[in-house]
């Protein structure tokens, strides 16, 4: 999994995104059996007590390194960049209206074995 350096200089990994999460969001896909919906992200937010933030965050991590995938609704995929994901959130917080336009989904490019 790529990380980065701690900056405060020790040697420590941090992770770029949450492997708790990671892990949740592949047996989510693999027990589905299909592209995951922001529907799906909110009933597992729901489901277990996470905040959908969250969660969102680590898909958005995920796709933007490239192990998971968003395709639009028609079954396109898409890429996502940086730039495009920063501007769903306001104030910290993601923006209900401009994550509506994601009516697509995900899928996993790397499964468990």
């Amino acid at each position: 999994m790529p990380e980065s350096r701690d900056p405060a200089g020790s040697d420590s990994e941090i992770p770029l995104w949450d492997v708790a999460l990671e892990a949740m969001l592949v047996d989510e896909y693999e027990q589905q059996g299909r592209v995951l919906t922001i529907d799906d992200f909110r009933h597992l937010a729901d489901q277990y007590k996470i905040r959908f933030d969250d969660i969102m965050a680590t898909v958005f991590e995920l796709t933007l390194h490239g192990r998971w995938t968003y395709q639009r609704a028609d079954g396109i995929p898409q890429v996502m960049r940086r730039e495009e994901v920063e501007r769903l959130y306001v104030n910290g917080r993601l923006n209900a209206t401009d994550l509506s336009l994601l009516s697509g989904g995900w899928t996993c490019r790397q499964q468990k074995n």
